[in-house]
């Protein structure tokens, strides 16, 4: 794949984040924007979630590089640049726009409101006024929310508290801009399961802030690790396991990309199946269907994953009731 120089230039002189496009005579052009990492992951040999997302739009007849023309944009993992970043896909006027967080749509929506957005994220999309409804979304925006709320968040607390009975602090990683909002709903969630939340939060989602932030916590000697179900933090997904695995502490992730990675255990929905949903709302968006008509998905199953194999070298014994599925 060849960067296209122009685009890249265009961007770097606007002071704005990453972007990697590829070159071909295509009749429709589709924008992928994630929060943090790299682009060159947003590809049909990429990361999970994208192989699933190209294999979908291939089987539905859209081919990147004969009908299809995609390029890749990443906020860098830094939130007060992703409206920058947004304005400068939109003016780039795309076909569909992929937003892979709530922040990330929110910056795209308020920078448009004709391109066509399909979302893959978090949040409660009514109240931030980016949808109608769930069922009729109106406006240029669909997609899929995986807006768990604060009940899996209890789950997840209660599975690794089945899994590890003598834990009672728990340290939990999120981006710091978007712990105010939630800390009341989480320290609440956790209190009832007898549980110390502590926070371990981001200033941005970046290597070097994982790293500082990790080092932080250490001296407030949590008994195990929950991680934010955010986009901007599954973007590094390998970094985090590997500095919770040098920890030696447990952990539960909330997506299952993790424990692939080596991380110990997760409770998520199928990132797999959430993608194929994304790219058939890009496929019936280029094929003339409005956005606003097509119902915003929401997964109904949970999979609870154990890496037995990352608890024999934390030296755990995974109780058989915590195994069963949830």
């Amino acid at each position: 794949m060849r960067r296209r120089d122009f685009t890249i230039g265009l961007l770097l002189a606007a002071g704005v984040p990453t972007v990697w496009a590829q070159k071909g005579a295509a009749q429709h052009r589709v924008a992928i924007v994630r929060p943090a990492g790299p682009v060159t992951v947003i590809s049909a040999t990429g990361i999970r979630f994208y192989q699933a997302f190209f294999a979908e739009l291939r089987r539905l007849g859209d081919v990147e590089g004969q009908n299809l023309s995609v390029e890749r944009y990443s906020g860098e993992g830094r939130p007060d640049g992703f409206a920058d970043l947004a304005r400068a896909v939109v003016n780039r006027k795309p076909d569909v726009i992929v937003a892979i967080s709530g922040e990330i749509a929110q910056a795209i929506r308020a920078a448009n409101d004709a391109i066509p957005i399909v979302l893959i994220g978090g949040g409660d999309l009514v109240r931030a006024g980016l949808v109608t409804s769930l069922a009729r979304p109106g406006g240029n925006l669909t997609g899929v929310t995986v807006n768990e709320g604060n009940e899996i968040f209890g789950k997840r607390l209660q599975i690794l508290k089945e899994a590890i009975p003598s834990v009672s602090r728990v340290a939990y990683l999120d981006l710091r801009t978007y712990w105010d909002g939630d800390a009341p709903s989480l320290l609440k969630q956790s209190g009832q399961l007898h549980i110390s939340l502590i926070p371990m939060l981001l200033g941005e989602s970046t290597p070097s802030a994982y790293q500082r932030v990790f080092s932080e916590t250490a001296h407030d000697l949590p008994d195990a690790i929950t991680v934010s179900n955010r986009a901007d933090l599954t973007a590094y997904d390998q970094l985090v396991v590997d500095l919770v695995n040098r920890s030696g502490l447990p952990a539960i992730y909330p997506v299952l990309d993790y424990v692939e990675v080596g991380g110990l255990m997760a409770y998520a929905s199928d990132l797999c199946e959430l993608a194929q949903r994304t790219a058939t709302d890009v496929h019936e968006i280029l094929g003339g269907t409005k956005p606003g008509e097509i119902p915003i998905y929401q997964p109904t199953k949970y999979e609870l994953v154990i890496n037995l194999k990352a608890a024999k070298t934390l030296g755990l014994t995974i109780p058989r009731d915590c195994r069963r599925s949830h």
